[in-house]
């Protein structure tokens, strides 16, 4: 019985010694790690996420601000139209799945205040997917007394956190994206 005694008053010296603090540190230190990981995780999703809605934006731009046809008659019916707003939709929906973002759930941005270059009243109107598309609007500051002309493609997409134990856990952001691209007219 001594020598059991002595065994187990052996162990317990080991434990109490620098094992069982080091023990203590990584419990203290493991949450807060995993923690730091996992915020890591989630915002680098968000970054990814705002990344590719706004290359399904510049996509949409660039596809809203090419002529479509520079022939004219009669091998275009209308020379130098530009995209249908369906077209515009079909290029940013094809951006967003490639890139696994669900493009169902686009929100609709409220209509910019914008200044058109053709004196029209209302440059802007939404597609079938909810992407806003402005054309042949001002979209920088006039220089010289000539304005630059071109097109907008804005929406709004959700991302929702998941970071358990913070104030950021199940909150839900808007990120929004507006591209300008300038036409050749």
């Amino acid at each position: 019985m001594n020598q059991m005694a002595r065994q187990v008053r052996c162990m317990l010296w080991h434990l109490a010694g620098d094992k069982a603090s080091e023990i203590a540190e990584a419990a203290l230190v493991m949450p807060l790690a995993f923690m730091i990981l996992l915020g890591i995780y989630w915002f680098g999703r968000a970054f990814n996420t705002y990344s590719t809605i706004n290359d399904a934006a510049r996509e949409g731009a660039r596809v809203a601000i090419a002529q479509t046809c520079a022939s004219g008659p009669p091998a275009c019916s209308s020379p130098n139209a530009s995209a249908s707003p369906a077209t515009i939709d079909s290029t940013v929906t094809a951006v967003l799945k490639a890139s696994a973002v669900d493009p169902s759930q686009i929100i609709t941005p409220t209509t910019p205040t914008v200044t058109s270059c053709s004196g029209a009243a209302n440059p802007c109107s939404s597609t079938p997917g909810g992407v806003m598309v402005c054309s042949n609007i001002q979209v920088t500051p006039p220089s010289a007394n000539q304005p630059v002309c071109g097109v907008s493609v804005s929406f709004q997409y959700p991302y929702q956190f998941w970071l358990p134990f913070t104030s950021l856990n199940m909150q839900r952001i808007t990120l929004t994206t507006d591209v300008q691209m300038t036409g050749e007219y």
